[in-house]
């Protein structure tokens, strides 16, 4: 899965975080090897309790994610890019909507990202700019099952 894109590895993510986001980005690597439905069975047992995530929460976790890996700071990096992101707040507490899915414009190339309050985070494409398959958002009550 993967956009034509860009990205800068950012430099001003504090070694606690980078830490935390290397943690979690074995089981995101583990996670990417999973066929989507198991995907989002699994997504969907851990973000249990979780309140959703705001953008600033997301994009600190997705930059360290971004400044802990040159994988996942690469094009190609987006998967464990942003299942690595979705754990990163979940250990905070919270939870982004992870999605997979394709460009709305040729070439329609598969891409998986994180949300929050209905934007893309740190994507730099407006709303709309990808078709979701397969989302897992936050629980709709913390208590949700």
């Amino acid at each position: 899965m993967t956009t034509p894109s860009a990205l800068e590895r950012p430099t001003d993510v504090p070694l606690p975080r980078r830490l935390a986001a290397l943690a979690v980005l074995l089981p995101a690597t583990l996670l990417a090897f999973l066929p989507p439905r198991h995907i989002r069975a699994v997504l969907g047992l851990l973000r249990r309790g979780a309140v959703p995530a705001t953008p600033a929460q997301a994009q600190r976790a997705r930059d360290a994610l971004c400044a802990a890996s040159l994988r996942c700071a690469g094009p190609k990096g987006c998967l464990p890019r942003s299942l690595g992101a979705a754990l990163l707040c979940r250990v905070g507490g919270t939870w982004p909507t992870w999605c997979a899915g394709v460009r709305v414009v040729p070439p329609f190339t598969a891409h998986a990202w994180i949300e929050a309050e209905g934007s893309p985070v740190g994507e730099g494409v407006p709303d709309g700019y990808f078709a979701r398959l397969v989302v897992v958002a936050p629980p709709s009550r913390p208590t949700d099952r």
